[in-house]
């Protein structure tokens, strides 16, 4: 996926990128954090309260420097029927107590999740999988900015569809066009800044910050600090038991969209970080927002690929990105509130380019059919559903092809020396797909007195193989056949118990264990002398 984003740049930070790239990404970030409060159905100030802290948290203690957390639409989404049934419990007031109480509890189980070092399994999600997911969430981005083009639940039409367009299609020149040039500053922040001037200085009207955030039922983004409180609900087994299986899932998928854009993130920029620190990066940052009035959130690729287009590298990046979040709230208000929403989507748009895996369109009649479905699955998914369901699906399609693939892998060779002793030779991994088609190459009525079965060339993978062997033992052993099992390796020789009482098992050396062996004759031929 390199050739993706070749639009990147390779080079390393500095004091000056990161400080620009974060001013940047911290524009990009309001109307963001505005829509998907809006989405959950809490104040737009909430949603800036989650962006700013989940960022500055895991920016300072997070696994991957440069990348970006904020409030995101897979986590609201989820949050609406959570606020709903603690509004029913409780009372209208209720419903965003219940929904800080249970960002608390997922925080918690993701710092866990980092504790225990789940994180690393992150690594079982084959590329396939993450092509799919960059493609979906591309589309979800694009759809998403859709949205910005609407005034009143009506979209523009007319003369302001066509400044609207104008604007957005300008920043995306800018964003273009500027690095050929100069890459001292960051081409999304130029954009922004000169498509603001141009509206401002013009006279233009269009859609600002603040006339989106007021068609949302808000007031503007001007606030305080935010204060600390303890969640006002009722501390019991009902609660406990409402809100558990919520932080769970709210746990699963900020974890899975953390890691999957970690994973992203190492690709864009050549290195790598540290899943398990991120998860429990990512649960402070959500426990600090239970305590302090956010929305909570995870990573965000749209962000984090902004901030790394721009020449952001650092943890100073996204710190500078969360406080200038802050001072936009603090001090700065009245001047964010006048950029215009075009100028956010051009930017937005540009992310979209460079999301989307394009090679998809290349490779397809260059890889198995398999992962070409596998990426269609995980898109689609991703688009209809969230982001969770789409990789869970992708991942357990792709190991059930694994398992057939190697499944058929299993062959099974066989020579009877000038004693009448029958050499069973097998080949390929040994697991729970290949045991009946395993236990098909062996003919036991017919075999003689002695049968020595090896398996210098196989791998006995998991329990269904051992059961495999056992069986097979016990079907010798009914007709009186002595049978040798040879080349085992010594975990598995401990875990074959019924064979060892049935047959005779031991070791000759250890297995080199060769999942296949291309060349066989000669080992039969050796048997036989």
């Amino acid at each position: 996926m390199k050739s993706t984003f070749s639009f990147i740049d390779k080079r390393q930070g500095s004091v000056k990128d990161d400080i620009l790239s974060g001013i940047t990404v911290a524009l990009a970030l309001v109307p963001e954090a505005v829509a998907f409060a809006f989405v959950a159905g809490v104040s737009p100030v909430i949603g800036l309260y989650g962006a700013f802290m989940m960022g500055l948290v895991t920016s300072i203690l997070g696994g991957r420097p440069g990348m970006i957390s904020g409030a995101t639409g897979a986590l609201a989404v989820v949050m609406v029927s959570l606020i709903k049934e603690g509004v029913d419990m409780g009372g209208e007031s209720a419903g965003v107590q219940y929904l800080f109480a249970t960002i608390i509890l997922a925080g918690v189980f993701q710092m866990l999740a980092g504790l225990l070092k789940l994180g690393k399994f992150i690594r079982m999600v084959p590329q396939s999988v993450m092509m799919g997911f960059v493609n979906g969430l591309a589309i979800v981005i694009f759809t998403s900015q859709l949205g910005m083009f609407k005034v009143d639940g009506e979209y523009l039409s007319g003369s302001p569809l066509w400044v609207m367009l104008g604007l957005v299609g300008l920043t995306m020149a800018i964003m273009y066009l500027l690095p050929k040039f100069s890459k001292k500053i960051p081409a999304a922040l130029v954009g922004i800044v000169v498509v603001s001037l141009i509206v401002i200085l013009g006279g233009i009207e269009t859609e600002t910050v603040r006339s989106f955030v007021v068609s949302k039922g808000g007031t503007g983004i001007k606030a305080g600090l935010p204060d600390f409180n303890i969640p006002m609900i009722p501390f019991n087994m009902e609660t406990l038991r409402f809100i558990t299986p919520y932080a769970l899932i709210l746990a699963m998928i900020g974890l899975i969209e953390s890691l999957m854009t970690l994973t992203l993130v190492d690709e864009l920029t050549e290195t790598r970080g540290s899943g398990n620190r991120e998860c429990v990066a990512q649960g402070i940052a959500n426990i600090t927002n239970g305590f302090f009035g956010g929305m909570g959130g995870c990573a965000m690729i749209g962000q984090s690929i902004i901030n790394i287009k721009s020449g952001g590298r650092g943890r100073l990046s996204g710190i500078v990105a969360s406080l200038s979040l802050l001072a936009f709230i603090l001090f700065a208000s009245t001047y964010i509130e006048m950029v215009p929403i075009a100028a956010l989507v051009g930017v937005m748009f540009m992310v979209v380019i460079g999301t989307f895996a394009w090679s998809t369109f290349k490779i397809i009649n260059k890889v198995p059919v398999a992962d070409v479905i596998v990426i269609a699955l995980v898109t689609i998914l991703t688009v209809i559903f969230d982001l969770a369901l789409a990789v869970a699906a992708g991942v357990i399609v792709a190991a059930l092809v694994f398992a057939w693939e190697n499944a058929v892998k299993i062959r099974v060779t066989n020579v009877t020396d000038d004693k009448g002793v029958k050499h069973y030779i097998v080949h390929g991994p040994l697991f729970f797909a290949a045991t009946t088609s395993f236990i098909s190459k062996f003919d036991v009525k017919n075999d003689p007195k002695e049968v020595v079965i090896s398996f210098e060339d196989s791998r006995i993978m998991d329990q269904s193989a051992i059961e495999a062997i056992n069986k097979l033992a016990e079907k010798y052993q009914l007709i009186g056949t002595n049978v040798h099992l040879r080349y085992l390796s010594h975990d598995c020789v401990k875990l074959i118990k019924r064979a060892e009482k049935i047959c005779d098992v031991n070791i000759l050396k250890d297995p080199d264990y060769h999942v296949a062996i291309n060349d066989y004759r000669k080992k039969v031929e050796l048997l036989k002398d």
